[in-house]
């Protein structure tokens, strides 16, 4: 007999939320490197709050701290599939190309003329 019959009932995971993107490209870079992997990422269970001594920004889950990266987005919703999460998925949006000229950073564009009152 065990001493708590209530521990003794789980039947696995607590219903996990998480959501599955692609991560946008860095706006500090030119770049499209990184952008083609599909990450799974937890929802945070518990607000974050500040500590009372340090004043840092605290939680008390740590599964806000885990980002798990996969392939495609298949095997990213086969994963949570698997373990019972509930997910979203994020498509990510076109990426649209602009057409540019070198020469154009150079081109005169006359000033707008302003109207008298």
């Amino acid at each position: 007999m065990t001493p708590h019959p209530e521990l003794a009932k789980s039947s696995g995971p607590a219903k996990i939320h998480c959501r599955i993107y692609q991560p946008p490209k860095s706006s500090m870079q030119s770049g499209r490197a990184k952008t083609n992997c599909w990450l799974l990422e937890y929802e945070p269970e518990t607000a974050r709050r500040p500590e009372p001594l340090m004043g840092w920004t605290a939680s008390g889950d740590t599964l806000n701290q885990v980002k798990l990266s996969f392939t495609t987005k298949e095997e990213a919703v086969a994963f949570a599939e698997r373990e019972g999460f509930h997910y979203s998925v994020e498509l990510p949006k076109p990426h649209r190309v602009r057409p540019r000229s070198y020469a154009d950073n150079f081109r005169y564009i006359p000033p707008k003329p302003v109207a008298a009152l």
